[in-house]
């Protein structure tokens, strides 16, 4: 098992995750505990197939069917670990093939489905539980609350009791940035990942607004979790491009014999 932080520079910043290279498929169960007992918000688990990867996430609590920063700290195992001399990883996942590129200046840049968010019905208890009204609430897979500030993003508190009771995946707060395009939180505590440090997924939805809202499709964000995370984005029509570095934190043998 290789721990890496993902979208970031330097070790405890960015996003964690565990991964897992496997010869053949641990049960599920197994991957599960596994993944409880690493107690990050995502350890992903990948075998070989079809000259690339099949690749799993699971959060502490359950299998889900895409996750950002996991993937890249995959990518990042397998340029620097598995195969040294190459350039890209395809992984074969729930939400179709995932490629991974090593770019010349050290970003990674994920390959991902874009996701829009569109107008919704929004559950009683998700302004309650984030206790600020936004300027307009959106929803594809997650929640999307717009805020008009950075600062007002920084300053939300969750209650997160009410926040495990939304009907969605997950609620993103976003709001425009000082020095960047756009910033955004991430929670998802009905999942086990009461804040998610960096989010990889959640640009899938975040890239196709701030690219209609500013009218451009290269953008500069950042996560506002305590840890911090900066992603380099751009919209690709049904595609984003979601880059970030990565840092290699420990590596070490599991035994669940």
């Amino acid at each position: 098992m290789f721990q890496v932080d993902a979208f970031a520079e330097r070790v405890f910043t960015g996003n964690p995750a565990a991964v897992c290279p496997l010869e053949d498929w641990l049960g599920d169960d197994v991957m599960q505990g596994i993944a409880a007992e690493n107690n990050l918000a995502e350890t992903a688990f990948f075998v070989p197939e079809n000259g690339g990867f099949r690749l799993r996430w699971f959060t502490p609590l359950t299998e889900v069917d895409l996750c950002g920063h996991a993937t890249l700290a995959s990518a990042y195992v397998i340029f620097n670990h598995l195969a040294p001399g190459a350039t890209t990883a395809r992984f074969n996942t729930r939400s179709g093939e995932l490629v991974v590129t090593r770019e010349e200046d050290g970003l990674l840049a994920m390959d991902f489905p874009a996701r829009p968010p569109r107008q919704c019905d929004v559950h009683p208890d998700l302004l309650p539980a984030l206790g600020r009204n936004p300027e307009s609430v959106l929803a594809a897979r997650d929640y999307l609350v717009v805020y008009p500030t950075e600062q007002e993003v920084r300053e939300i508190d969750p209650d997160m009791r009410l926040l495990s009771n939304v009907d969605r995946f997950a609620v993103i707060i976003t709001g425009p940035g000082h020095d960047c395009d756009f910033v955004s939180r991430f929670f998802a505590p009905a999942k086990g990942v009461p804040e998610d440090p960096v989010t990889g997924s959640a640009h899938c939805t975040l890239i196709p607004y701030w690219a209609e809202r500013l009218g451009k499709n290269k953008l500069h964000a950042r996560q506002l979790s305590r840890r911090g995370g900066e992603l380099w984005c751009e919209l690709r029509g049904e595609r984003v491009r979601i880059a970030g570095r990565a840092v290699e934190f420990l590596r070490g043998e599991i035994s669940v014999g």
